[in-house]
This record gives C-alpha cells, structure tokens and sequence, in this order.
C-alpha cells in the first residue's frame, strides 16, 4: 500500500507541475480580459446615462412648456407672458441656449379655445456640450375666459 501510495503522490506532483507551467503561459491574459469587458462595461454605462440625460431633457421641456402654457392662459395674461415664463423656467433648469425657439398661439380645441406653446431645441447626444438632434415638445391649457 505506501508504494501505491507514493506512486499516486508523484502523479498529482507531476500534473501540479505541468499545470503550472500551462498557467504560466496564461499568465497575461487576465489583464488583457479585464481591459476588453472594462471597455465593453463603460460604453454600456455612458450609453445608460445618456438615456437618463436625454429622457431628464424632454420632461424638464416638457414640464416648461406646460408652465408656459398655463400662465398665458390665464384671463390676464397674454402669450408673451407664457412664452417669457417658459424661457426663464428653460434657461434656469438646463441651458439658456435650449430656449431660443419658444412659441406660443391661440388655437380650437375640444373643450373649447387653448393656448399651445411649443418648444423646438437640440437634444444632446453626448452630454450638454456633444452633438445634438432636434427635439420639440408642445403643451396645451385650456384658454380661461375674460
């Protein structure tokens, strides 16, 4: 029994050596997997953020406007007053320049005459100073009366 004994024991030897020398020639590749997942993990984390930028955009516009469209409708008011407070609101909560292009008009609607304001802006695609793509939102208020 100790002959087989030994006989196992200088096998499991002789493999631990050749797979050390097998993991030696390996060595490097876990450095070179760690850049190309990390690569692939940090374009999906900016391509996510991106999304939340661009959807947190179109909702402040969104919002802006329908503030916008609310004052002018207002019996006191005019469309200046709510294309003004749609700038202001624009300017304030993300960049002056998305709110060059902020117009407002009477027109019929269902329940009787509305005031619409439109915004018309770029979309960032790559965060607030990258390219962009156009976006325009329009809100709605019903037009109270004198």
């Amino acid at each position: 029994m100790p002959a087989a004994l030994a006989r196992t024991a200088a096998r499991v030897t002789a493999r631990t050596a050749a797979a050390r020398v097998r993991g030696s020639a390996e060595g490097g590749s876990a450095v070179a997997e760690f850049t190309l997942v990390s690569v692939l993990l940090v374009a999906l984390v900016l391509g996510i953020a991106q999304v939340g930028l661009a959807v947190h955009v179109r909702n402040t516009l969104v919002a802006c406007a329908a503030e916008g469209a609310r004052l002018a409708a207002n019996a006191d008011r005019g469309l200046a007053d709510g294309v003004g407070l749609t700038r202001e609101l624009i300017s304030s909560a993300l960049s002056p320049s998305l709110a060059s292009d902020v117009q407002a008009r009477y027109r019929p609607g269902p329940a009787g005459p509305e005031v619409e304001v439109e915004v018309a802006t770029t979309l960032p695609l790559a965060g607030l100073a990258g390219p962009s793509r156009s976006l325009r939102v329009t809100a709605h208020a019903l037009e109270e009366a004198p």
